[in-house]
């Protein structure tokens, strides 16, 4: 028999149901109303940044965005449990993340209008650059996990990923090394049931992704992924066990990607209609919508507070993507090395004098 604290539960952690009723658990406690509050405010303001990114596509302002439309509550609820001291580590779909966390819409989102990559500033924001591979970033994070440790400080990582990312061979070595070391990382494993085309079932015969902590000596745990207020007392309690000498956790959220991969895919040829109208009952904003009016917590006017805030963060999307950018080619060569090697110095002199010749004609 395996040990049986490592395993999750049976069915997935939830505490608000599709139709914002309260289910309580035994064990899993219920978050405070304030954070309720203001994970909801992070959840209008998300959706309104997935909405503005696709207008921004559809412009030619962003060569493509991979929304998080639908998984929203997975986006803020990751951020919003982590202390001053913690890490982000996340994927290309986590820009709500990023922004929850702190860091101005539009430098987040450079990278897709094809200027800078990463255009914030990864130790002042404790965000690491999205990553584009699959899983590349796990091995990162947890070796600033493991490093943190080494310095005496209390930092905790949180490791962003999707199913597909499970199949990958960095997310093998990641736990593995995590495990091994102790280091203070959450592995948060959003499973939206696709691989951009490829199905869970084609990708994982494990009973769950969670599941997949035990060979690894991982504790791991399932939560709905649509539930805010599960991903904030799951995901916060995953974060408290690796800060308090507990090791690594793995957290799985069943959630569902509700547009396409990106503006670039097809979804209608892998997934029905149907398929999709199944999840849209179950939107994260929706139930929490829901949930916070019934109980009187969310007014008119609240809401309306959080409706203007998240058009003064579109507004602001528009008004610092809109503009264009003078690229630099000598950037080129800036910060391929501390000091330039002198191969590097002649290209970029090479290039200087054809620019200037260009500029003559």
């Amino acid at each position: 028999m395996p040990p049986v604290h490592l395993l999750p539960g049976e069915a997935p952690v939830q505490l608000v149901d599709a139709e914002g009723r309260p289910t309580p658990d035994a064990v899993v406690p219920f978050p405070a109303d304030a954070d309720l509050l203001r994970a909801h405010e992070a959840l209008v303001v998300g959706r309104r940044i997935n909405d503005q990114a696709y207008a921004l596509v559809r412009q030619g302002r962003l060569a493509v965005y991979p929304s998080s439309h639908g998984q929203e509550a997975c986006e803020v609820a990751a951020a919003l449990v982590l202390g001053e001291q913690d890490w982000l580590f996340p994927t290309y779909r986590d820009t709500v993340s990023i922004v929850t966390r702190g860091v101005d819409p539009v430098e987040a989102l450079v990278l897709l209008s094809g200027d800078w990559h990463s255009g914030y500033d990864p130790v002042a924001t404790k965000v690491a650059p999205q990553a584009t591979p699959l899983a590349t970033q796990l091995p990162h994070a947890v070796g600033v996990a493991h490093a943190a440790t080494l310095r005496g400080e209390d930092t905790v990582v949180m490791a962003m990923c999707g199913d597909g990312g499970t199949s990958e061979g960095d997310f093998h070595e990641a736990l593995n090394f995590a495990a091994v070391f102790r280091a203070p990382v959450v592995f948060f494993v959003q499973n939206n049931e696709f691989a951009i085309s490829v199905p869970l079932a084609r990708q994982s015969a494990a009973p769950s992704l969670a599941h997949k902590g035990i060979g690894y000596g991982v504790p791991g745990q399932r939560v709905d992924g649509n539930d805010v207020a599960a991903l904030l007392s799951v995901l916060g309690s995953a974060v408290e066990a690796a800060r308090g000498g507990g090791g690594p956790q793995l957290v799985e959220a069943h959630t569902y990607r509700m547009q396409a991969h990106t503006n670039a895919d097809d979804a209608t040829r892998y997934r029905t209609d149907a398929d999709v109208e199944k999840w849209r009952a179950r939107d994260p904003l929706l139930r929490s919508t829901a949930h916070l009016t019934e109980r009187g917590l969310l007014t008119a006017a609240r809401a309306a507070e959080m409706t203007d805030r998240a058009e003064t963060v579109a507004a602001a999307m528009r008004e610092g993507l809109m503009a264009d950018v003078e690229a630099d080619p000598q950037e080129l060569f800036a910060h391929v090395y501390a000091e330039p090697t002198p191969q590097l110095r002649e290209q970029a002199a090479f290039l200087a004098d054809e620019l200037a010749r260009e500029d003559a004609v």
